[in-house]
Formats: structure tokens, C-alpha cells, sequence
């Protein structure tokens, strides 16, 4: 079994882990109403996607 010769320092560590980290989430503006957004998904403010009414949103 292959077994490490010298003990991972923490830089390496660190350095290995670098692309593990949470990346921000990125909002887009709805077209029909300017609510902020997460892509690909549904506006809970209006009902649109892709340019069409999907759910009637009733306040």
C-alpha cells in the first residue's frame, strides 16, 4: 500500500484545497420586471420565464 513519505505541510494542504471553496451565487435581472433573480429559474416576483407567464403571482 503506498503509504506518504514526509507529513503534507499546510501550505500544500491549503494550496491543494484552494478550489473547494463556495463560489458567489450570481443573480440576473427579470426581463418583464427587474426583480433580482437566480438564472435558469422561475421569477417569484412576476411568474415569467423564458418570456412567458408561467404561475400567476397574486400579492
Amino acid at each position: 500500500m503506498a503509504v506518504p513519505k514526509r507529513k503534507t505541510s499546510p501550505s500544500k494542504r491549503n494550496m491543494r484545497r484552494s478550489h473547494d471553496s463556495l463560489k458567489a451565487v450570481n443573480f440576473q435581472e427579470c426581463p418583464n420586471c427587474g426583480e433580482l433573480k437566480l438564472p435558469h429559474n422561475l421569477c417569484a416576483a412576476c411568474g415569467h420565464y423564458n418570456g412567458r407567464e408561467v404561475t400567476s403571482a397574486e400579492a
